[in-house]
């Protein structure tokens, strides 16, 4: 039988993997009765972990967001992501570059040396392109407000000082819409109410003030939708709008990491790992090939040309991977060539 620590390792392995499991399931995976898996749930429960009881004919156990971050437990695969991750987290415009730094570090220390050998060995640096003028970072905190703000419908009061750096300009109140990148930098889509109008905000200069206010129903956005908005508004300062193509995606990535690739596309947040991207390019395959340099699952919202560009570039790109060089040993496999 493991000794009581290595149990505890492995009982809360297992809590992590799914959401919920029966009592005799765990048991019977760690070779124990339920009465010990009972006593090393509360055990686990000692030292921070939530985890609640769950009804039914057997019982069982779930493993439950707290009011704290509990230590924490990864396989190889999920470690060597994390630090990778953590690597790239530089450059994102949202501030976020020291705590990255720190998280690694925290994160390296406690790696097995097989581990660190992998991460030392891929040392990931972030480029971004030379912007025109030094770009100012919006606070993670303030976006953190703004974010749940627009989720909950919860109207905002905020400072925000005028461009010439004037600190006596009025508090603003606003129904915030969406929160979104483009060109680098942060905005608060929002229906400014003591002006009746809509307005964008660059985050890096909103101060905001709580509590926040009741909810409110939201409004029809003039041009039917967030990217129509804020391109319009936009559009003289970069051309966002001239693209012959123009497409819309959802990416299971966060926003603050598909912004710094976006170039003059439009990504709007919707969750932490969640956002949709509008983007435009001189033809469908350029503009799907572009979108496919995200390493995640995409969802094509429109329009059909877009979707019909996916497929045809999933065509050629298997085409490509079915041929064998003279190298392998097998012959050149011959295949035509895709119009």
């Amino acid at each position: 039988m493991a000794t009581t620590s290595a149990r505890l390792l492995s009982l809360l392995s297992l809590l992590q993997a799914r959401r919920d499991w029966p009592g005799q399931l765990l048991a019977d995976r760690l070779e124990v009765t339920p009465r010990t898996v009972r006593r090393d749930v509360d055990r686990l429960r000692e030292l921070g972990y939530p985890i609640a009881a769950t009804r039914g004919p057997d019982g069982g156990y779930r493993l439950d967001a707290g009011s704290e971050l509990p230590p924490l437990l990864f396989d190889d695969d999920q470690a060597v992501a994390l630090a990778v991750a953590l690597q790239t987290a530089a450059g994102t415009g949202a501030g976020i570059e020291e705590a990255a730094a720190r998280a690694l570090n925290t994160v390296r220390q406690v790696m097995p040396a097989r581990l660190r050998h992998r991460i030392d060995a891929l040392r990931v640096t972030a480029v971004e392109r030379a912007p025109d003028r030094p770009r100012p970072q919006a606070d993670p905190q303030v976006l953190l407000t703004l974010s749940a703000a627009v989720h909950a419908r919860h109207l905002l009061r905020f400072d925000y000082p005028a461009a010439d750096g004037a600190a006596d300009a009025p508090v603003r109140r606003v129904e915030p819409h969406h929160l979104v990148t483009w060109g680098g930098r942060w905005y608060l889509v929002a229906w400014d109410l003591d002006r009746t109008d809509w307005r964008t905000f660059r985050a890096d200069r909103i101060g905001p003030r709580s509590p926040t206010g009741p909810r409110f129903t939201p409004r029809e956005l003039p041009g039917g939708d967030v990217a129509a908005f804020v391109s319009d508004r936009f559009r003289g300062a970069a051309g966002s709008g001239d693209w012959p193509c123009r497409g819309e995606v959802v990416l299971d990535l966060p926003a603050a990491a598909v912004s710094r690739y976006a170039g003059d596309g439009i990504v709007e947040e919707l969750g932490p790992d969640r956002c949709r991207l509008v983007l435009g390019a001189w033809s469908w395959p350029g503009l799907a090939a572009t979108i496919g340099k995200f390493d995640a699952d995409i969802e094509v919202v429109g329009p059909p040309e877009l979707r019909a560009a996916f497929a045809h570039l999933a065509r050629r790109y298997a085409a490509a991977g079915a041929r064998v060089s003279p190298g392998d040993g097998e012959g050149v496999q011959a295949v035509e060539e895709l119009p």
